[in-house]
Formats: structure tokens, sequence, C-alpha cells
């Protein structure tokens, strides 16, 4: 079988030009260095609206963890965001948070807890260049878990100036985003996508674009 880079390459002769400039250009501003966790959601509308904002920000993988809640999409609130993202949904055992930190400490990832705490740090001031930052966000009714809380390595908060407690889960999602992304953007850090993910991402974004994608890559791969 070729290459998962040889077979982005050949795909992209099944697509117009302004699709491969548009993937090219939108594959360079993707990134690994942070990923949000969404933990038990069980509102569509906030999880759809969640995906949306990763996906204008940039961040490539989201993680979605299902204990008693299942992961479903509203594509008329995300518009289609989970066809360009990369959805791990954790959802194999009765408690999947644990395993998830565990997987992405092992991948190189600070567990950053989204929420006040007494050793918390106000989102624009938590430090960029420590590693890879993993975003955990709880619902809105029982935030995170104990199982994040014991186990994160940073705790940050959105600043508020006003009566009510905390911000709808989506917007706080979407300012934290704002505001590391940005900063990540003014930094010297290498945020981009690594080469082998870079391609597939690729490799799952021209296969979603072309209809007849699975039977083009059985020739092409048939006659190597």
């Amino acid at each position: 079988m070729h290459t998962v880079r040889e077979q982005v390459e050949y795909l992209s002769e099944f697509v117009t030009d302004y699709k491969n400039d548009l993937f090219r250009r939108l594959i360079a501003e993707r990134t690994s260095y942070v990923t949000m966790v969404l933990e038990d959601f069980y509102q569509q509308h906030n999880c759809s609206a969640v995906l949306r904002s990763c996906d204008c920000f940039g961040i490539q993988n989201v993680h979605v963890i299902e204990n008693m809640n299942s992961f479903t999409d509203n594509s008329e609130i995300s518009m289609g965001a989970a066809d360009w993202l990369t959805v791990h949904r954790h959802r194999k055992r009765e408690n999947n948070t644990v395993e998830t930190i565990e997987m992405l400490k092992s991948q190189g990832y600070r567990i950053v807890a989204t929420t006040p705490h007494e050793r918390d740090t106000f989102i624009d001031d938590i430090d960029l260049y420590k590693g890879k930052m993993a975003f955990f966000m709880g619902t809105e009714l029982t935030g995170l878990s104990d199982d994040v809380l014991s186990r994160a390595d940073e705790f940050v908060k959105v600043p508020m100036y006003g009566f009510t407690e905390s911000y709808n889960v989506s917007v706080c999602a979407a300012l934290l985003m704002y505001s590391v992304v940005q900063r990540l953007r003014q930094t010297d850090i290498d945020w981009h996508l690594p080469e082998e993910e870079r391609y597939e991402v690729l490799f799952a974004w021209y296969k979603r674009s072309i209809k007849a994608s699975a039977q083009i890559l059985e020739r092409f791969n048939h006659n190597e």
C-alpha cells in the first residue's frame, strides 16, 4: 500500500485547485499543541458550539469523554466543524476520564482544569512554554469530576466582572481558545502539526471531500 503522503498527493488530483489551495493553507494553521477535552457534556448545543470554535481557532484535536452522556453533534450549530476536526471519543469504560488523562499525559500534555481553584491562574497568564496543553471543560451543572481535579497539573479561569458565577461553557471555551491561540502565535514555539499528523489530517479531509474516494484509493493501492 502507498504511504499516506502518496495517497494524499494522488487524491489531490481529484479536487479543484481552489480546494487544494484551501487545504494547504488551512493545514498550516492547525495545531495540536493545544487540545480541548469535553467531559460528559449532556447539552448537544454546547458540545457543537465548542467544536465550531475549535475549528475556527485551528485546534485540530478534540477529546470527548462519554461516561454517562453520549456525544451528538448538531451540525446546524457546529456548521459541520466536526468534518474537519479529529474527534476522539472515549466511551469504552464506565469511567473513561482517568484513561483519557493518562493517555494525554503519555503524549506529553499538561492537564489543565478550567475551573476556579485555590491554585488557579487567569488564562492570559498561563505559561505556554511549559509544554502542550489539554484543557478540560466540564458541564455547567456539575463542572469537572474529582478524577480531573485530583489529577490536574494546573488550573485556569477566565476573568469575570459581573454578578453571575460563570460563563456559558461554550463561551468560556471560546474565550480560553482565543487567549491561548493568539498568544501562542506570537511566540517562537513550533505549534504547527507534526508532518506525519499533517498528512493524516489532509488524508481525512480529501477522503471526506471526494465522493468515490474509497474506490479511487482501492484502485490506486491495487496498482502499486
